[in-house]
């Protein structure tokens, strides 16, 4: 008997020790959650505050947004029938395809955000002609050059859109909706979202400021801010052939666009280039001139331009910031005649070319607007 209880004795010895180390490492654990965790819980805090400010912060920095936005003249991409001479805008497209026409245009359309011009002529098959001098139109497949040239939108208001009549008019409409080239003027108005924001842009007519033309440029702007147009471009087809000094309807016209509110006027149809107005801290670009034109076949001005702004918008509200840029183009790739190829001009034709629009410039309000020129 005594034997066994000097063998349970035995057996428990080993109980005790097991247990004593199990409480000496439970004491640790304690000692560990006392010293270290509370240090570790601070420093979870601490980020997750740090974070939480972070977002705060994040949330109260007002969003910039930058819009660069590029206008050039006249697009006829085609012809009027009779001129079947060799060298004609269809000829050199059926000789060179149409990537030709845009060989020489650099990246200036594909590396803004939007780009619009004006398109002079239809682009249709139709055969019945409007009784006048001279009737433009081009294969509906020529829509290809503006998507080659990166070009997003085109003016329709202008005086030779109906050369073809409203089956022609009707025909354009459908091949720009087709091949998703944006469009607008006359009952026309362009809509369009970029980065966020909405830019409208509208044409006309202007041949002369009345209270007609007034009432419809009023209109169309409140229109596409009714849409919630943050920035309103408005393009007018007016003024007189080979003049390089705007009319003075053409400058009140565009004073009233601007006070009823455009943020840019771009204009064209004189075929030569006028020069650029600052009026309320909006730019006026009285004539773009020419730009791909396969109206005429050596015109003794082939000087061009495309005009950049750039728009700063806080919040997706504009700003009184101004930042452009006058891009020198020539109508041709050639001197001696046109073919057709507008090219970007470098060197001291570039500085030429963009001396002449200074110089035009000074006939109206003057060239201040070069400040806001960035290189």
């Amino acid at each position: 008997m005594e034997r066994r209880r000097k063998k349970r004795r035995r057996l428990k010895r080993p109980v005790r020790n097991v247990l004593i180390v199990l409480c000496v490492f439970i004491a640790a654990l304690i000692v560990y959650n006392l010293t270290i965790k509370p240090d570790k819980s601070y420093t979870e805090e601490t980020e997750n505050k740090e974070k939480s400010d972070a977002v705060e912060v994040s949330k109260n920095e007002p969003v910039q947004t930058t819009i660069k936005i590029s206008a050039a003249g006249d697009f006829t991409l085609g012809t009027d029938e009779s001129f079947t001479y060799a060298g004609s805008f269809p000829d050199e497209a059926q000789k060179n395809g149409l990537p030709y026409f845009t060989a020489e245009l650099g990246d200036v359309f594909k590396q803004d955000d939007l780009s619009t011009v004006n398109l002079e002529g239809p682009l249709t098959n139709a055969t019945e002609k409007a009784v006048k001098k001279f009737r433009f139109k081009g294969d509906p497949s020529y829509v290809e050059i503006l998507q080659l040239a990166g070009i997003e939108s085109v003016n329709l208001a202008n005086n030779h859109t109906f050369d073809y009549l409203q089956k022609g008019y009707d025909d354009t409409i459908a091949t720009l909706k087709k091949n998703k080239i944006g469009y607008f003027g006359y009952e026309n108005t362009y809509v369009t979202t970029v980065k966020g924001v909405k830019i409208g842009v509208l044409g006309y007519e202007g041949w002369d400021d009345t209270e007609e033309t007034r009432a419809k440029v009023k209109a169309g702007i409140e229109e596409v801010k009714n849409q919630g147009a943050e920035i309103v471009l408005v393009h007018f087809h007016w003024g007189v052939e080979r003049q390089y000094v705007p009319t003075s309807s053409q400058q009140t016209l565009a004073h009233f666009a601007i006070d009823n509110g455009a943020d840019l006027i771009l204009g064209h149809h004189p075929h030569v280039v006028q020069g650029i107005e600052e009026y309320k801290g909006k730019f006026i670009v009285y004539s773009l001139g020419n730009f791909m034109f396969g109206g005429n076949r050596n015109p003794s001005d082939k000087d061009t331009y495309v005009f950049q702004q750039t728009f700063h918008l806080t919040d997706g509200q504009l700003t009184d910031k101004k930042e452009i840029k006058v891009i020198p183009f020539s109508i041709s790739s050639v001197p001696d005649r046109n073919n057709y190829q507008p090219k970007l001009l470098t060197g001291d034709e570039a500085v030429r070319v963009k001396n002449k629009i200074i110089d035009v410039s000074n006939q109206i309000q003057g060239s201040d607007w070069t400040k806001y020129e960035v290189q």
